[in-house]
Parts: structure tokens; sequence; C-alpha cells
């Protein structure tokens, strides 16, 4: 048989490459009490015009890289009042100051901007005749590779010209929804499979309304902890609770204010699992069967000891939805969904082993039970490992993915697979090579001789596949699409 011929990629020359002076405002709160007050217990000694003084100096060094530094200031001011051991009752000059010890800059993306992935932007107003506006996320890594999300602009021409919306040195972390509501049937759900339905925990679950909120979880904790006779909660109530809580605050949602441009919003870890970072998202553009679109986005949460695979939702990029996947079949990283439900369920790409892919199926987005084996390494730039590139993009000839292989001294390509459209579990094309190798100017970087993308898009004829070089920076290629699919046809599987 004769091999098929690998489509020509053109490589843009677009580069995205980190920003150090894109610096994010952090709570920097020593864990040791004692230190917090005496650090404010130095700052309440201070004479009125010291105070005033060091404030004016700090806000002429900072105020000027941020949007928002007194609000700021002032909440950390609240995380840290009641360590203060004075009753001095500080006007606003000198809680700004107090703030200011406990505030630190975070280079967000000082190591890396890299893994990306691709999505339509929810607005295509305003555009000439065949052009396409998207949002391409990135993947930010900081001091202490911790990794959180960033996000570009763009417009493909309909001779998918790439014009970048331009960016600034500013950045904005989203607001925490207080008042967010929990759904009391899936909560109980995510309880059960973590085992503590039986215990204090599923009690006071059976209390709450249908619908609540993390504060009102809160206060029923809070009133079972000072319950009658002063009794403390044993050790297994203690841990009930404990998780109780913890899966509250794993499933979270935030928000930005519409007047943020899209390129200032990071998504930054907030809950205990995402400690040390965020990676990977996946984006796809989801529609739903009745029409109706939304963004998700498949990660890897990482608290500095083990992964946690979540999924992220949103129909603006102005507000989102953060929950944890659930089930057995939630066990390692590249997850990607497919844009749309295949008889009714849903279905996304896994990787169970480290090794092969999977494909699963599953009635609810949050919870995945059930595994098929899909593809194994077979050629010799995959032995090492295969894994999945971002979500399925729908063809006339079938579901295309894109994946990644990794082969001798450890080299990462992507590739491609073609799926059956009606029955995606069946492979039915396949490359015997990559379409993306690192070149000589990809290949060095914080992770060596590694290409590697989260998620590509179709238009004009194209795909259009971002992707990262060697974990450090990011660039676009560009691939005839009609080539890519003739030369997966022409090699179905063996």
């Amino acid at each position: 048989m004769t091999t098929p011929a690998i489509p020509q990629v053109e490589r843009t020359g677009v580069k995205f490459t980190p920003d150090n002076t894109r610096v994010l405002l952090r709570p920097f709160i020593p864990a040791n009490e004692a230190r917090v007050t005496k650090i404010i217990s130095r700052v309440m000694t201070l004479s009125d015009a010291e105070a005033a003084e060091r404030l004016h100096g700090v806000m002429e060094e900072f105020g000027g890289r941020h949007t928002g530094t007194e609000n700021f200031l002032e909440g950390n001011y609240q995380r840290v009042a009641k360590f203060s051991i004075t009753d001095r009752v500080p006007d606003r000059t000198r809680r700004l100051l107090v703030g200011s010890f406990f505030t630190s800059e975070y280079a967000l993306e000082c190591a890396a901007l890299f893994n990306p992935s691709v999505v339509p932007h929810p607005s295509q107003l305003g555009l000439p005749p065949g052009a396409m506006r998207f949002v391409m996320s990135l993947r930010a890594t900081g001091e202490g590779h911790i990794s959180s999300i960033e996000f570009r602009e763009g417009v493909l021409g309909a001779d998918n010209q790439l014009t970048m919306e331009p960016t600034n040195r500013f950045v904005t972390a989203p607001d925490l929804v207080s008042d967010a509501n929990y759904d009391k049937a899936l909560f109980r759900r995510k309880l059960d499979e973590m085992g503590f339905r039986d215990g204090v925990a599923g009690q006071i679950l059976d209390a709450m309304p249908e619908g609540f909120t993390i504060q009102q979880l809160q206060k029923a904790v809070a009133t079972y902890q000072r319950r009658v006779g002063g009794q403390r909660p044993t050790h297994e109530e203690s841990r009930s609770l404990d998780n109780l809580l913890w899966l509250a605050k794993s499933n979270y949602e935030v928000a930005f204010h519409q007047s943020v441009p899209l390129s200032e919003r990071i998504i930054f870890p907030v809950s205990d699992n995402e400690s040390n970072g965020i990676e990977d998202a996946r984006f796809v553009q989801f529609t739903d069967e009745d029409g109706g679109m939304r963004y998700y986005a498949t990660y890897t949460a990482y608290n500095g000891r083990v992964i946690l695979p979540q999924i992220l939702e949103t129909t603006d990029f102005e507000r989102f939805k953060i929950s944890t996947l659930n089930g057995r079949a939630v066990q390692n990283k590249g997850m990607a969904l497919f844009p749309r439900k295949i008889d009714g369920r849903y279905a996304m790409i896994s990787r169970q082993d480290n090794e092969n892919l999977f494909i699963m199926y599953s009635d609810n987005v949050n919870f995945w039970e059930e595994t098929t084996p899909l593809l194994k390494p077979t050629y010799p730039w995959e032995f090492v490992q295969l894994g999945n590139c971002g979500s399925p993009l729908e063809t006339d000839a079938g579901w295309l993915l894109l994946t990644h292989g990794v082969g001798a001294m450890r080299k990462y390509c992507i590739g491609a697979i073609l799926l059956d459209k009606e029955d995606p579990g069946k492979v039915i094309g396949r490359l015997p090579e990559p379409i993306l190798s690192p070149n000589q100017n990809e290949r060095e970087g914080y992770v060596p001789n590694v290409v590697y993308t989260c998620g590509a898009l179709i238009h004009a004829g194209r795909l259009v596949m971002p992707y990262a070089m060697s974990d450090s920076a990011s660039s676009v290629a560009i691939i005839p699409l009609d080539e890519l699919l003739n030369s997966l046809l022409a090699n179905p599987p063996q």
C-alpha cells in the first residue's frame, strides 16, 4: 500500500511569548498568625504623617501597574484585620497601608505561555464576509510553576489571514460569585461518590434546600460545630465536615466585569485542588440539543501532590462555572469533550493509563463511568505515549481528532486520526507520521523537543491549529483540510 502524503503545514510565524511585565496582585499572608499580628502592630505604631507618606510611596510605585489597586489593598486588610490586637480603628490610609504589607505581585507568564486552544468567539458581529472572530486560551506559568488561564482575541479573514487584538500589561482576576447556587441532587451524587453521604455531611446536606449557596452550607456546618452542650465534633465528624466544605469550594463560580477586556481576564487558581495550577484547558464550543451554544473546557487541577480533572463552563467568557469531574473513568489528564452529544449522550476522549486513548459516554457531563479503548501506540513516533490534542472536530468525512505522540528522546509531535461520524468509537483513518514535529526554531525551551496543542478549529477550508513550542511559547499553523482528510481516508487502520 502506498504511504499517504502528509499534508503541507504552513507555519504562520505568529508568536505568543511570555511577558514578565504582566503581573497580578495576590495576597501575601504568612501562615504564622503571630507574625501577622506583629506586622500589623508595627504599621499601627507609625504616626499619621508617616503612614500617609508610606502609602503615597506604595501607590506611586505600584498603583499604575494595576487597575483597582486600592480596592485590593482594602480587601487584604480585611483578610488580616481579625489578627490585630489594638482597639484603635484605623482610617482608610492606614488600612490600605496594612493591606500593602500583605500583598505581592505575581508574574503570571514569566516562565511560559503555552498549550493553547481556540474556539469561535461568542460574538461574530461587525466582521467582513467570510471572517471569524475567535478566542484563544493559553496556559500561563509563573513563579513556582503555578499555571493559570489567559485569553487572546483575534480574527481569521476569509483567506485565513490572522489578525490578533493588541494586549496590554494589565491583568485582572475575577470575583468569586458568593451567591452561586448548588444543585442539591448533583451535590448529593458527588458526596455519595466520595463516601461521605452516610455521615454528618449527609445529614447537613439533607437539610439544605434544593438550591443552596455556600454561605448557607457554611452556616449549617458552623451551627453543627456549636451544637448544644459544647461538645466538639469527633475526628470522623470533622473529617466528614471538612470534605463537605472541600467539595463545595471545589465547585464554584467566578465572574469578570464586562468592561474588562478579554485579554486582561485571568482565571487564577481558587480552590485547594488548583493551588499549584490550572493546566491545559481544552476549550470546545458545545451545541446543545435545542441549538443553544455554550463553551466547556476540561482541564487538570494540580495541588502539588495529585491531579484532578475538572470542567469549566461559560456562555460569554465573563462568568465561569467550575466543577469537579466524577466517576470511575475520571482517571488521568487530557480529557476532551465532543462538541455535541452523540445519540443523546455526552462523549469524551480520555486517557486512562498514561499510554492509550479511550472514548467514553455519559448522560451527565460531570459523571463518567464507562470507557472503551480507542487507540494504542502503533507507529515509532508515538511508541512511548499517545494522547489527544483537544476536542474532536466535526467534518463531512468524520470526526477529526488531533493527537500527540511521544517517541524517542521524549520528542512530542502532533498527529491526526479520523473517527466514524455515527460511531466515533471506530477509527477510520490514521496518519503513520505526524503532521507537525518541532523544528530547529521550536525545539529549545523549558521542555525541549515538544510541539503540543489543546485544540484547533476549522475555518474556510483550513485547519487552524495554535500550538506550543517546547513548553515556552506558542504559535499558529494552518493546514489544508481536504488534503488532511484525504490522507486520513487513504490510510484506514489495518
